[in-house]
């Protein structure tokens, strides 16, 4: 397997206006621990015989963003809801056209959330080492084992995704495979509704009427501050204390404290939370 790992910005030009006029296998390698929006340590691309590694922590990707936003083009990925949000994040916009060999293989009976190296050792016999799965994919420099693990990731997602397109056409399915990837790329388009974010919440169907009404209302605002620090939604506040907010109801500091709430979230968010629990229960 064959790579170039690109960090100049004219190696990223003259890679860009080498790749054919074929769907594109593309995936990200990211970190995402105290941030809401995924940090993209490395961008891998593949047009079938060119296969390259994108640092983009010395390059701008605005050339790569507006090759994936081109009228006609492919992009092909798998499992690609972290990946739309990550891109839809950075370029401002979707690839032209998205095929997710997930979608695509849920449509031949492998179940919804079949995972790449399964479907890599059922359609092509390799078996894939997932050891680099926790990678820090920021730090720098990246060893060549990680380098392998990436590249391998769009190497043989060309040759599944050829497999898997043979078998939906033979199918007669490919049409519905391609109105659902539609209407996936429509939905990270559209982002997520705050007023829906208490539906992630793990408990939430333990909660009674009232309790869901200020559930759905602390849920909502910390999503959107999430959203505004940049920050992931646990290091605003906890979702299991979120939960006891609502459940429980508190109209002091010092209801908080019992809650079991942290300090930090307390001095930070305490006022706000109770404001919110306070005006939603009218």
């Amino acid at each position: 397997m064959h790579y170039q790992l690109i960090t100049q910005q004219a190696e990223l030009e003259l890679y860009l206006a080498s790749l054919a006029d074929v769907p594109l296998a593309i995936d990200t390698e990211f970190v995402r621990t105290r941030t809401y929006y995924p940090q993209l340590g490395l961008f891998q691309i593949y047009d079938g015989e060119h296969l390259a590694l994108l640092d983009p922590l010395t390059l701008d990707l605005s050339a790569l963003w507006q090759r994936l936003g081109r009228e006609g083009q492919i992009a092909i990925l798998h499992a690609s809801g972290e990946d739309l949000e990550l891109i839809q994040h950075q370029a401002g916009h979707l690839p032209n056209q998205m095929h997710d060999t997930q979608l695509a293989t849920a449509f031949l009976g492998y179940g919804v959330s079949v995972g790449f190296g399964a479907l890599v050792n059922e359609f092509l016999g390799v078996e894939l080492e997932k050891d680099q799965a926790r990678t820090d994919w920021l730090a720098r420099p990246l060893t060549a084992r990680q380098l392998e693990y990436a590249a391998a990731d769009v190497f043989y997602l060309m040759p599944l995704y050829e497999k898997v397109m043979a078998k939906l056409r033979e199918s007669g399915k490919f049409a519905w495979f391609e109105q659902e990837c539609q209407n996936h790329s429509a939905r990270k388009t559209q982002g997520s509704d705050p007023r829906q974010a208490y539906l992630e919440i793990v408990n939430a169907w333990q909660l009674g009427r009232r309790e869901l009404a200020i559930l759905r209302e602390l849920a909502a605002w910390r999503q959107q501050e999430a959203v505004r620090r940049d920050l992931a939604l646990n290091f605003v506040v906890k979702e299991l204390h979120l939960f006891k907010v609502a459940e429980r109801r508190p109209t002091s500091m010092r209801d908080l404290n019992e809650l079991g709430l942290s300090p930090i979230e307390i001095k930070i968010h305490g006022k706000r939370m109770l404001d919110i629990v306070a005006r939603a229960q009218q």
